[in-house]
């Protein structure tokens, strides 16, 4: 069967110093080209109420050519998934977006409509769900979500924000530290690592790690470089 997916699963909103989601604008334009309107889906915003984090993406994007709708602003979340043609995901809890998004019961279609060539994008929490379960979310548990099974768009797991970073007199275990705890429990899981800058982006049977920064794939007790912009279609197989 043909494989129709188109994918943007972004890191971070932002990169460095710069503006909220202006790094992500030209990819953004790029992969909704054929999009006037997009469905953004604000469910992982704790903080943040639905309403105004719609309003937050719309202003930082509102000079690129498609209309954002918060799916809060539909009385039917369903119907709002179904019958949009381009879906936007913004991050913030991971546990909370998911436990939304099975309360709502979208799961299955939202990942019916990626399947049927609909493009999604997502950042952060928004990223994290397009994977097989959101076991490698930095986010702490504030919510019991059904399952940790999440849209399995990709067939790996991913860490947005990733850094190995480690401060001057912190012990707590570094981010590959806690990636290798993962890959001893389940060794034959991909996980794809994404540094703040970055996106995986997906067209049918090929993937491309785009931004300044490179990734890394962690299966089997192995740490494996992606270079920045490099071509990583092979973790599409299923291992």
């Amino acid at each position: 069967m043909a494989n129709h997916s188109k994918l943007l699963l972004m890191s971070s909103s932002k990169a460095g110093q710069t503006d909220y989601l202006e790094h992500s604008k030209a990819w953004l334009r790029e992969h909704f080209a054929s999009a006037s309107k997009v469905l953004f889906i604000p469910y992982a915003g704790v903080g943040l109420g639905d309403t105004a984090y719609t309003a937050k993406v719309a202003a930082a994007l509102a000079d690129l050519p498609f209309t954002l709708e918060g799916i809060e602003s539909f009385s039917h979340p369903q119907q709002a998934v179904y019958e949009a043609s381009a879906i936007m995901i913004g991050g913030g809890n991971t546990f909370q977006l998911l436990n939304r998004l099975y309360q709502h019961d979208l799961l299955k279609l939202i990942a019916n409509k990626v399947a049927a060539g609909m493009p999604y994008a997502g950042w952060s929490a928004g990223a994290n769900i397009a994977g097989l379960t959101i076991r490698t979310t930095n986010d702490m548990p504030i919510i019991e979500p059904p399952s940790f099974k999440a849209l399995q768009l990709v067939p790996f797991q991913l860490n947005p924000h990733y850094s190995d970073y480690q401060a001057p007199g912190f012990h707590g275990e570094t981010r590959d530290q806690r990636l290798a705890e993962f890959m001893l429990v389940d060794p034959a899981t991909p996980v794809l690592a994404i540094k703040e800058g970055t996106a995986l982006k997906v067209t049918g049977d090929t993937m491309q790690l785009l931004g300044p920064h490179p990734g890394y794939a962690f299966l089997a007790g192995d740490k494996l470089e992606l270079a920045a912009n490099s071509d990583c279609s092979n973790w599409l197989v299923a291992k």
